[in-house]
């Protein structure tokens, strides 16, 4: 099978390279992430004039890719810069409603290609602990509609989300797959109360507590009761994303201690010269390209049968969380005492590869899923 990317993904991983490079700094990162809003409304404004959010998606939907290899592409360079901007949200949001949305629904995609609105999937509950059909938020039936009543943890970029897709239960036992509904909530319906606050990695998630949320019919995406699918769908492209990211971040993280070895001097001599942190690099240079390989059978597996494509998944997550870590310890402490500066950009680079591991379920979790998923 030929892994090579085609020659439009190589123009636009050299484009959106180029721009990162160029516009997007390590400076301007961290005052983006540090900021009120943990992102820029401008900068998504004019990422997505670039047509980056437009390749997450396939034609049918208005944009003009939605591969996995596509996917792959945009958050390795997204990666390698640490954008802070709500790909991942306009990602899995945007990807249930192409999934199971209305007309009308599936006319919001639109506003994410444009960047004209942030989204974000707001499923992760406080005790969840990863697992998909573990939603305890509650959806019952109203004479108008629907009424949402629960709580909702760690949402990306929850506070500036113009929408947000919520997972609730309709019918079922807390953990069952059967029994999940999805539905598209504004964020000025009334009852949904925020929390902002800021992630130790940069950039904002929220708290949200849906106190009775009154919601009109329209509201439901897809079927009652049939929304799991769907959530593992637009989840499991945001497991691609993030592995895919962390494997441009690994990049970054290796490019700079590979600079360090070469430059610093100890005795008179690069300490890139010394026996024992060569042996330590080239270990280092196979896990990344370990993670390489896992990421590129995801991408391949994305548009498989479910089990395939899920195991696949499962197993780039947790290599990417056991690599990462590996990534983020070592090129510190190549780097020596320097290496836990807020001032060095390899630090956040370290923070990140740390906590994407968190997101969407950690190595432990996707190992046992892998072995799960076999036995089906």
């Amino acid at each position: 099978m030929n892994f090579q990317h085609t020659e439009d993904r190589r123009m636009l991983a050299d484009t959106l390279n180029r721009f990162v490079s160029e516009q997007y700094g390590f400076a301007t990162r961290d005052a983006l992430a540090r900021s009120d809003s943990g992102f820029s409304r401008e900068m998504w404004v004019r990422f997505a004039e670039l047509g980056v959010v437009g390749v997450l998606f396939d034609e049918a939907d208005g944009g003009f890719g939605g591969q996995g290899f596509d996917i792959a592409v945009v958050f390795e360079s997204l990666g390698r810069g640490l954008v802070v901007e709500p790909f991942l949200g306009a990602l899995m949001a945007g990807r249930a409603l192409a999934q199971s949305g209305s007309g009308a629904q599936r006319a919001l995609i639109a506003s994410l290609i444009e960047g004209h609105a942030v989204a974000a999937l707001a499923h992760d509950e406080p005790g969840s602990h990863y697992e998909l059909a573990n939603v305890s938020t509650r959806a019952a039936r109203s004479s108008n509609g629907w009424v949402l009543t629960g709580k909702k943890a760690v949402v990306q970029q929850g506070a500036e989300a113009d929408f947000f897709i919520v997972p609730a239960r309709t019918s079922g036992a807390a953990d069952a797959e059967e029994g999940i509904s999805l539905f598209v909530v504004p964020r000025e319906t009334a009852g949904v109360a925020l929390r902002g606050y800021g992630k130790i990695d940069g950039g904002r998630a929220a708290e949200i507590c849906l106190n009775d949320v009154c919601l009109p019919d329209t509201a439901l995406l897809g079927d009652r009761d049939a929304g799991f699918a769907t959530l593992e769908h637009c989840i499991g492209a945001g497991v691609l994303a993030l592995c895919a990211e962390a494997l441009g971040a690994m990049e970054v993280a290796k490019e700079h201690t590979l600079e360090h070895l070469r430059t610093r001097k100890q005795f008179g001599v690069a300490i890139g010269s010394f026996q024992a942190l060569q042996h330590r690099m080239a270990d280092l240079l196979l896990e990344i390209e370990q993670a390489r390989s896992a990421v590129i059978n995801a991408a391949a597996a994305f548009g498989a049968g479910r089990i395939e494509r899920e195991r696949a998944l499962s197993a780039a997550k947790h290599t990417i969380g056991r690599v990462g870590a590996q990534v983020a310890q070592e090129c510190i402490q190549l780097h020596g005492g320097i290496g836990m500066t807020w001032e060095l950009p390899l630090a956040h680079y370290a923070k990140r590869l740390v906590m994407i591991d968190h997101q969407l379920g950690d190595e432990d979790h996707h190992l046992e899923r892998y072995i799960t998923l076999g036995r089906s």
